[in-house]
């Protein structure tokens, strides 16, 4: 892949090689919208995502009721989850439990 492809999927190049930003920062799949939304959030992302791992220190849950334990938006939440989860910070229990919307969601906790 050139640089200029992996710079379309956050992935900047150097001599060694593509240099990974996400999980440390928030990721974005294409130009635009999603990747002004990922720099806008990204100073907030770092603080949020240690916060929610302080809240599941404290116990684990959905993001719906990880969000609703802290006083914030479920929309801000899971993508600091899923930023926990892929610099293996958490992991899912194997639980699952109804969110707000009905649907099943998965129950993590600090890894």
């Amino acid at each position: 892949m050139t640089a200029a492809q992996l710079a379309l999927f956050n992935f900047p190049s150097t001599e060694r090689g593509p240099v990974r930003r996400y999980p440390r920062q928030p990721g974005f799949k294409a130009l635009g919208a999603s990747e002004e939304a990922a720099r806008h959030v990204a100073g907030a992302a770092t603080r949020l995502r240690a916060e929610v791992l302080t809240e599941l220190s404290h116990g684990s849950g959905t993001a719906d009721e990880i969000a609703k334990r802290m006083r914030r938006s479920p929309l801000s939440v899971r993508p600091r989850l899923s930023e926990l989860k892929a610099m293996g910070k958490i992991t899912a229990t194997g639980e699952r439990r109804r969110n707000e919307s009905g649907m099943s969601a998965s129950v993590w906790k600090v890894a």
